[in-house]
């Protein structure tokens, strides 16, 4: 049975998701925290929206690209160093850095002062499932570079290089 649509005329419907400073599931690990902002459950995985703090000298993600997500940066405190293949950009306060998908990137806080960024994640992909994991491997000691391998390849992420992809104090 097939539900009967108006098709001259639109439904408008509320789902409008408020987010409040303070607001959000927030997960910390590692000199860093994540703040669930919008996540893919709210957009029917269009998109995700995170909070990302990192205390200085703190490495948010090593290089590594997204083959089916785009990943947009928005700096909203501090300066965060960015990494794109080829070249280091230190993004300050209002910066605005996009990384298309196969664009290879990563970045870190390497400044004196705690760096706040924004992390846009098209389409979503769960990637809050990715953040949970990666609370929980980088609050283990030994960190098992086995699970975070696999925890990255689930959710999109393949490192640059196979060597250096778990992120430590720089």
């Amino acid at each position: 049975m097939y539900k009967q649509f108006d098709t001259l005329n639109d439904v408008l419907e509320d789902r409008s998701v408020i987010i409040m400073p303070g607001d959000g599931e927030t997960i910390s690990f590692n000199g860093g925290r994540v703040t669930l902002k919008i996540t893919s459950d709210q957009t029917k995985d269009q998109l995700g929206l995170y909070e990302i703090a990192l205390a200085p000298g703190v490495v948010g993600a090593q290089l590594h690209y997204h083959r089916y997500m785009d990943e947009i940066f928005m700096v909203s405190k501090g300066e965060m160093t960015i990494d794109l293949g080829g070249k280091t950009i230190r993004a300050t306060e209002g910066s605005i850095v996009y990384a298309p998908r196969y664009t290879p990137h990563g970045f870190r806080n390497d400044s004196g002062q705690e760096a706040v960024i924004k992390l846009l994640f098209n389409p979503g992909q769960s990637r809050e499932g990715f953040f949970r994991g990666l609370g929980e491997i980088l609050n283990s000691d030994p960190v098992d570079p086995v699970k975070f391998l696999q925890l990255y390849q689930k959710y999109d992420s393949y490192p640059v290089d196979n060597k250096n992809f778990i992120p430590v104090r720089s």
